[in-house]
């Protein structure tokens, strides 16, 4: 079977709640084992173990969260050269505008070598005030369900060999 690697920081609980719906979808498509990991907790030996990979992070900064960078950096010499062709998508979740943060991590993709095998959606909080920001989130379920999508497409594909 298939292994799908899902990769996620949360500060506030929408990007943990978009990496969940995803990896439920994931797991009722029945194509991949699905393995959900939180950034801190991810190193390369997971990266090679998985046969494609969905990363979601928070735009903090109009950039990918730092403990998502951090994971990247941490992985991506040791997995340089490693990777080549296998699948990925990624979700953003942003205040506003996530475009700088979606085109970092599919940058950082590229150097990877990695297939991108779906468009990246931001997911828009409109949190624009500190209050806002730093509030618990609850991301609306037609959001939530662009991230089913995604993750059982991943683990469908993954599954018949598609990718």
């Amino acid at each position: 079977m298939a292994r799908l690697l899902i990769v996620y920081h949360s500060m506030t609980g929408g990007t943990q709640q978009m990496a969940e719906a995803a990896a439920q979808a994931a797991r009722d498509a029945d194509g991949a084992d699905v393995i959900v990991k939180e950034a801190p907790d991810a190193g390369p030996e997971d990266l090679l173990a998985a046969d494609g990979y969905l990363f979601a992070t928070p735009e903090n900064l109009a950039a990918i969260a730092g403990v998502m960078k951090a994971f990247f950096d941490r992985c991506y010499y040791p997995v340089l050269g490693k990777l080549e062709g296998r699948p990925y998508a990624a979700m953003i979740c942003a205040g506003s505008d996530g475009e700088n943060a979606r085109a970092q991590l599919e940058r950082i993709a590229t150097g990877w070598r990695l297939k991108k095998v779906a468009d990246t959606p931001i997911i828009c909080t409109y949190a624009q005030t500190k209050e806002e920001i730093l509030a618990e989130k609850t991301i609306p379920d037609d959001d939530l369900a662009q991230c089913r999508e995604i993750g059982a497409a991943l683990a469908a594909g993954l599954e018949l060999g598609v990718f």
